[in-house]
C-alpha cells in the first residue's frame, strides 16, 4: 500500500472531517470510532486529539481505554504473568465491552456508557458512574487487538508499528507481549481491515494511506 507523510495535526483533522460526515449504518444517533494499536503506538494520545478536535466543532467525544476493561488477575494470569497467547485472547473483557460500551450506543440505546469496569492495580471493580453521551456524540475506543472482535465500529484507525519499531518503543519488560502482536498481524491483518492505516514507526513523522483503505 502506498503511504505518504502527514502531520498528526492534519491526520486528526482528516479523521474528524470523516467522522462529521459519517452516519452510523445501523441508524444509531452515536458514532463509534476505534483507534487500534499496541500501547507503544500511543493510541490514547491520538484518540484524545480527535476528541478535542471534535469538541472544537461542537461534537461531544467520549474517550475510553480498553485497559479499563481487563479481566481479574486470576483470569489474566491463569497461565502465568507473561503468556503472550493469554494476553492476546484472554486479558480484555470483550463481553463487558459489548455489554457496557457498545450496547448502550445501539439504535434505541440509552447512551449511558460505563467508562471502565476493572482497576488492574487494585484488582477490583472500579464502580465508576455511567457517562451519558448525547445524540451526535462520538465514542473513541482505543487499545490493542480491537479489530478481531467484530465490534460495531463506524470508523477504524490502525496505528501500525513495524516489528522493529514495536520492539524499540516497547519497554524491555513488555517484550514478552511481542509474539501476541505478531499473531494479531498474521490472523487479523489489521492494516488491511482498518479504514485508516497510519504507519507510526517515527512518532514525529507518521505516514498514512488515506481514508477508506480497509
Amino acid at each position: 500500500m502506498r503511504v505518504e507523510p502527514i502531520t498528526w495535526e492534519r491526520l486528526t483533522e482528516a479523521v474528524v472531517d470523516t467522522v462529521v460526515a459519517t452516519r452510523a449504518e445501523d441508524g444509531s444517533p452515536w458514532l463509534r470510532v476505534g483507534v487500534d494499536g499496541a500501547p507503544a503506538a500511543r493510541g490514547g494520545e491520538f484518540a484524545e486529539r480527535v476528541g478535542e478536535a471534535l469538541r472544537l466543532r461542537g461534537r461531544r467525544g467520549l474517550t475510553i481505554d480498553t485497559g479499563g476493561f481487563l479481566r481479574p488477575a486470576s483470569l489474566r494470569y491463569e497461565f502465568g504473568r507473561q503468556d503472550p497467547d493469554a494476553y492476546y485472547s484472554g486479558w480484555f473483557d470483550t463481553g463487558a465491552l459489548w455489554r457496557e460500551v457498545f450496547a448502550p450506543l445501539e439504535a434505541g440505546g440509552s447512551g449511558l456508557v460505563l467508562p471502565d469496569l476493572w482497576d488492574p492495580v487494585a484488582d477490583r471493580a472500579t464502580r465508576s458512574a455511567r457517562v451519558g453521551l448525547p445524540p451526535g456524540g462520538v465514542l473513541l475506543l482505543h487499545g490493542p487487538f480491537l479489530l478481531g472482535h467484530w465490534f460495531p465500529f463506524d470508523l477504524t484507525v490502525h496505528l501500525r508499528l513495524s516489528p522493529g519499531a514495536l520492539r524499540r518503543r516497547s519497554a524491555p519488560g513488555e517484550h514478552w507481549t511481542l509474539p501476541a502482536f505478531q499473531r494479531y498481524e498474521e490472523e487479523v491483518r489489521p492494516e488491511e481491515v482498518a479504514d485508516v492505516l497510519v504507519r507510526a514507526d517515527d512518532p514525529r513523522h507518521p505516514a498514512w494511506g488515506g481514508i477508506g483503505t480497509g
